[in-house]
């Protein structure tokens, strides 16, 4: 009797399974964001990878390690987006001089950077993505 496994391993040795379910970790924020556009978007961006870890934690390392660095990316932008919010109510407006487009360039490395993370997670590699604080361990 032969041994069949039914997700294949890649090049990178995880299985076809697990670089899916970090794929949808990644890709997952930005199906959040997207459904809850406007101030809840900061909220919806982390809902989805804190799902798919709380899910697949304990049963896929890769998983695992994806959605928490999914989560931590999309908590930070939030705090970001929040620290930039404040300034604005705080200035009476003024900090909208600076608010506003900081918030369309994030807004863009954000997309840019979720996309990149989503292939690299269906490829099988690991991706750290930039200027993160690594809240959850």
């Amino acid at each position: 009797m032969s041994d069949i496994n039914p997700a294949p391993a890649g090049v990178s040795g995880i299985s076809a399974e697990e670089r899916q379910w970090a794929m949808f970790a990644h890709l997952s924020a930005l199906a959040g964001g997207i459904l809850t556009s406007g101030w809840a978007g900061s909220i919806g961006c982390f809902i989805g990878p804190l799902v798919i870890w709380m899910m697949k934690k304990d049963t896929m390392p890769f998983v695992d390690d994806q959605a928490k660095e999914a989560l931590n990316f999309n908590i930070s932008v939030a705090l970001v987006f929040l620290a930039l919010f404040l300034l604005s109510v705080l200035t009476l407006g003024i900090g909208l001089i600076i608010a506003i487009p900081a918030w369309i360039i994030i807004g863009i490395a954000w997309l840019v950077f979720t996309i990149i993370a989503g292939i690299k997670a269906h490829e099988g590699v690991a991706y750290r993505y930039p200027l993160t604080l690594r809240l959850i361990k």
